[in-house]
């Protein structure tokens, strides 16, 4: 530390005794830290998330593949297949829903890490968050002839808002602490793409040059594009800005060509006469990207409706560059699949993320899609996991500053716990209990439990009311949650009622943050989705084996997102709004005159259906996780008491295809009983599932 002049020393003591800020020279003067440029937000700390939560895979999907050894080629070689083709062994791709703060976090300090490394380490990541301040994360979903727009879910607004909430600030500590988690996953020649715009590009840059160090930056990509709105006071912004890091001096980079173009091509060859110029493989792309197209437009193949959906080219471009076959890439703020997709088909791992539910159906979809096509090439492919975060700490769900000391911690979860609960239940028009441990109120003769205020309900919190209702012979229970855990119902459900413990669970709506509304007794908690099929036996005659096959007679959903009174007072003449009503998408039009007409949208049960997925043999693979041992401190396997579904037929909707089968194909099975399930995912991305119990002959 440079010695201070005396004069320094008492301007230091007087800034002190007047309790005000010191002038930022004493920052340099005071400590050894030789930065000359530093980035420095509102909140900046060092502090970076150390939590390790089990994963916990609840779906598995692999298209099922050739049966016969002889016909499924290399895949044999690649994977250990079982009897229906499926994948056994090997590394299975992950697809995770959560916090990605959370989940990286996980994958840094927990089993999982292992798996990683296995694999030759995280050679490349590439992320597109939401760098737009102020921006609508609202999704556009097709009904009938109509677009309907549909707002974020209560997890996802939270979650824009504390990154958003105080614009740049908050925008860069959220991804700040992400990124140190991303540097310290990369493998030692690993490489970091960031995809912002010139909102933000600016603090990533400097924030980049902090975590990686401003050596380690290699590129600012520029990728221009055209097309939409062209503004009439400035200059039409048609550029991004995609930073390139790596981890270390050694890092994987191949060489990529743009084709030349027909004129420079036959410029080329007679400049160079008798010398045959390479016209496909082209010129070394440089820094400056002009040939990617964004997709737009009805017509293109390539759009699938999500809003900021980037284009395969530009992302094959970016794996082809760091990445080689077989490696594992990454994308923390996954979107619509883009980067899983890509990795897929050129032949690499992969692991993408996303908080939003809506977002990793899509990409589930769009992998599906992906695997049937490879399937149709006779290219090998890989199995995909989706898989859920497990327990959660009470601190990360209900919001505390963790830089608080551990008393003002507790303080805190207790006032806003009790300020939240109160909101619930006053909207819910529940009587506050005391007493419980895991019950908050009272309704109607049945005891109401309220999960977290920004996370999932997980099995974890549903078991713990399960065992306070058996100690205390409590019958009839009311979950109230804004998400609940993927794969969750009805495992749960029906646990609790071989029990005796009648459990119905109850999304929480946006309206509870609305007091008119909470005033006006006008919030509605609607029931999760039912489901009613219908199983189909074929008894094993004349030759053939026994099968199942399962159809799909009913659908029931009871959102409400806006209402029709609502809208017939917003909207004004000659416009229109499209609201959500106990389970109705309506239509809400006002004429010319004033005249106000509503359109039922959902014409049937079958509208409210995206996607629906059989497993023949439900309690065939075991959910297990890995936690560690408190006292060896070693890893241990565990059941969770649930099982994996193993997605092995499924029927959806594409936006070039809005079709949907009802029937299952039949499905070949030894005689005996067997629990089949059947998950449906609605237009919002929401999944139900139901089990039934099958009974095959075994009659020839």
């Amino acid at each position: 530390m440079p010695r201070l002049t005396e004069q320094e020393q008492q301007e230091i003591v007087r800034f002190i005794e007047a309790d005000r800020p010191l002038p930022e020279k004493y920052r340099f003067l005071l400590f050894a830290d030789k930065r000359e440029v530093e980035l420095v937000w509102n909140g900046k700390t060092s502090e970076v998330c150390n939590i390790v939560l089990p994963f916990q895979v609840i779906e598995q999907v692999d298209e099922p593949r050739a049966e016969k050894p002889s016909d499924a080629g290399l895949q044999l070689d690649m994977f250990s297949l079982d009897a229906r083709g499926r994948q056994l062994k090997g590394w299975t791709n992950k697809l995770i829903w959560g916090d990605n703060k959370l989940i990286l976090s996980s994958l840094k300090n927990g089993p999982l890490r292992e798996e990683i490394e296995a694999q030759g380490g995280l050679k490349l990541i590439y992320i597109d968050p939401p760098f737009d301040v102020g921006a609508d994360f609202s999704m556009d979903i097709e009904i009938g002839g109509d677009t309907f727009t549909k707002k974020p879910n209560i997890l996802e607004e939270i979650a824009y808002r504390d990154t958003w909430g105080k614009g740049a600030d908050s925008f860069i500590a959220m991804i700040y602490e992400r990124l140190i988690l991303m540097r310290d996953l990369l493998a030692e020649d690993g490489s970091i793409y960031v995809h912002c715009d010139w909102r933000v590009n600016s603090y990533i840059r400097l924030a980049l040059d902090e975590i990686f160090g401003k050596d380690r930056h290699r590129n600012e990509i520029i990728w221009t594009y055209s097309g939409g709105a062209i503004p009439q006071d400035d200059l039409p912004r048609k550029h991004d800005t995609i930073f390139k890091y790596r981890k270390s001096d050694q890092h994987i980079f191949n060489t990529q060509y743009r084709p030349y173009n027909e004129l420079t091509a036959k410029r080329m060859q007679n400049v160079h006469k008798g010398v045959m110029v390479d016209v496909e493989r082209g010129t070394p792309i440089t820094d400056w990207w002009t040939d990617i197209k964004v997709p737009t437009g009805p017509a293109n193949k390539e759009k699938i409706g999500y809003p900021t959906q980037k284009p395969k080219a530009l992302l094959e471009r970016i794996v082809k560059i760091s990445s080689n076959e077989g490696d594992l890439v990454a994308d923390f703020f996954c979107g619509s699949g883009t980067t899983a997709a890509v990795a897929e088909k050129l032949g690499r791992k992969w692991i993408v993320t996303d908080l939003g539910k809506f977002a990793v159906h899509t990409t589930r979809k769009r992998m599906i899609g992906v695997q049937r096509q490879l399937k149709a090439e006779g290219k090998d492919y890989r199995a995909f996991e989706i898989l859920n975060l497990g327990k959660y700490e009470r601190q990360h769900y209900i919001g505390v500053n963790p830089n608080l000391r551990e008393e003002e911690q507790r303080k805190q979860i207790e006032e806003k716990e009790a300020a939240f609960l109160d909101l619930i239940l006053r909207a819910y028009r529940a009587e506050k209990t005391t007493g419980f441990a895991a019950f908050h109120g009272k309704k109607a003769g049945r005891l109401v439990a309220v999960g977290p205020v920004n996370l999932p309900v997980t099995r974890l919190f549903v078991e713990e009311i399960i065992l306070e209702c058996r100690r205390k012979h409590i019958t009839r229970v009311d979950i109230l949650g804004f998400e609940f855990e993927m794969g969750l119902f009805p495992n749960v459900l029906d646990e609790a009622r071989a029990k005796g413990i009648d459990i119905a669970p109850k999304y929480i709506p946006a309206e509870v943050f609305d007091k008119r509304a909470v005033e006006k007794n006008q919030v509605v908690f609607h029931d999760v989705a039912a489901i009613e099929v219908k199983p189909h036996v074929r008894e094993g005659k004349r030759g053939e084996a026994p099968a199942v096959a399962v159809e799909l007679t009913d659908f029931s959903v009871f959102y409400s997102q806006d209402s029709i009174a609502n809208a017939e007072a917003a909207i004004k003449n000659k416009g229109s709004r499209i609201v959500v009503e106990r389970g109705q998408i309506i239509k809400v039009n006002k004429d010319k005159d004033g005249v106000v007409t509503r359109e039922t949208l959902t014409k049937n049960w079958i509208d409210w259906i995206d996607y629906w997925a059989v497993d023949f043999n439900f309690e065939n693979k075991r959910e297990i996780i890995r936690v560690k041992n408190e006292e060896t401190g070693e890893w241990e396997e565990q059941w969770t008491g649930d099982y994996i579904f193993e997605n092995e037929w499924q029927s959806f909707r594409t936006r070039k295809d809005r079709t949907l089968e009802l029937k299952s194909v039949f499905h070949e099975c030894p005689p005996g009983r067997r629990k089949i399930a059947v998950k449906v995912v609605d237009i919002f991305g929401n999944d139900t599932m139901t089990i039934v119990d099958v009974s095959v002959g075994g009659k020839k």
